[in-house]
């Protein structure tokens, strides 16, 4: 079962390239984050021609979530993060795939820090935690995938000294991650990968992307009854060297049966 993520950044601009990865990748599960497009305006019909089922939660212009899963439909099971009825923002929604709990994110940016958007950020981080910890409970496999907007450590990043005032990578941001792990959630890509330099978005100015300028944020977490399962986990750079395409690549894992 392969699973990625994948922050389009709006899924209908970049409708061409998420089709050609879509084709070339074949993954069975995909979350999709920053669709910017209202629930209308999702392109359901050329998501099936592509041989996919979809569950959505958008937000015109901003935001927005989706799960893709090829041959089946995803059982949906959440929309929304709970703890806050205030809350508006399109940035989780969580269903069943194959026995899987698929929980996609697009977890706040946070900047400028410090400020009412980092407080956003890291109050929206403590709900998610909570969650998590009850998805835990369950004890069936989850998966929780998505845009983390976390930079986990310096390994993690280019030139770290230049992000030190970042709320990708202040202390809270990383420690918030850190407590987050502490549940019992495996990193994937890290833990098959302890040593390598890894980045799954780079930004769009100062010719980041040829100089590999990037950053690691965007995660697939796995739970104590699915990380057994890990096989694989990688980056599908090559889709970041497309024209008109996210400053993001799709990230994923391969897991055993």
């Amino acid at each position: 079962m392969k699973i990625a993520t994948y922050n389009v950044n709006s899924i209908n601009a970049r409708l061409p390239v998420l089709l050609h990865w879509l084709a070339s990748s074949k993954p069975d599960v995909a979350c999709l984050q920053e669709l910017k497009a209202a629930d209308e305006k999702f392109p359901v019909e050329a998501i099936r021609e592509a041989g996919y089922e979809a569950v959505w939660h958008g937000q015109k212009a901003w935001n927005g979530v989706a799960i893709l899963a090829r041959g089946e439909k995803p059982e949906e099971t959440r929309r929304g993060l709970p703890g806050d009825l205030d809350d508006t923002h399109s940035r989780y929604i969580e269903a069943i795939v194959g026995g899987v709990t698929v929980g996609c994110l697009y977890l706040p940016n946070g900047n400028p820090a410090p400020g009412p958007k980092f407080e956003y950020k890291l109050k929206w981080f403590e709900r998610f935690t909570t969650h998590a910890a009850g998805l835990l409970k369950q004890g069936s496999p989850v998966v929780l995938a998505g845009d983390y907007n976390v930079i986990p450590t310096e390994r993690d990043v280019y030139q770290p000294e230049r992000w030190v005032d970042d709320a990708l990578f202040l202390p809270e941001t990383r420690e918030a991650y850190r407590r987050l792990l502490a549940q019992g959630w495996t990193d994937a890509l890290r833990h098959l990968h302890p040593d390598e330099t890894i980045y799954t978005f780079w930004d769009y100015m100062r010719g980041a992307f040829s100089r590999n300028a990037g950053l690691r944020i965007d995660h697939l977490l796995l739970s104590p009854e699915l990380a057994p399962r890990l096989k694989a986990a990688g980056v599908d750079k090559d889709v970041r060297a497309m024209e008109k395409t996210s400053d993001h690549a799709p990230t994923w894992i391969e897991l055993g049966r």
